[in-house]
């Protein structure tokens, strides 16, 4: 497909977002094809590869006559902490969590003092913890930071 039809889908797409109070619009595939004048599979394109989770995006689509698009921005922070989240299980390594808390700190998503704190946590967790009992409690400690962020 040509980038320069895929490039007008997202604006148009990004455009009618923007006119929304809320950060999610609800389109129907035809009409943006008949508006770019374009094939709805050019849609479903754009929407697979530019509109993703990982760049901030989730999309909901029902076909069908009443069939809609709906795409809801997320904020990065949360794709950034779900991630996190997705990640730790029994056999996370400290180091690994140690990266995440200083990525965390650059992207200046905590304080460089909130993240000398949870790596003390973490630090104890490691040494004195159940894997399990630990996960949860790491776990706990970023759904925490998705509440105060």
């Amino acid at each position: 497909m040509s980038s320069n039809i895929a490039d007008l889908i997202e604006e148009y797409i990004l455009r009618r977002m923007a006119e929304q109070q809320n950060n999610q619009v609800e389109l129907r595939r035809n009409d943006i094809a008949g508006e770019i004048s374009c094939a709805p599979s050019q849609i479903s394109y754009v929407l697979n590869t530019r509109f993703t989770h990982d760049k901030g995006f989730t999309v909901e689509s029902r076909r069908g006559l009443g069939g809609f698009i709906r795409i809801v921005r997320v904020p990065m922070k949360d794709v950034i902490y779900q991630d996190m989240l997705d990640a730790i299980d029994e056999n996370t390594e400290y180091d690994e969590i140690q990266s995440m808390i200083r990525y965390l700190i650059q992207s200046k998503l905590i304080s460089t003092r909130e993240g000398a704190i949870i790596l003390q946590t973490v630090r104890c967790a490691y040494d004195d913890m159940e894997p399990e009992k630990r996960v949860n409690m790491l776990k706990t400690i970023f759904v925490t930071l998705i509440h105060f962020a």
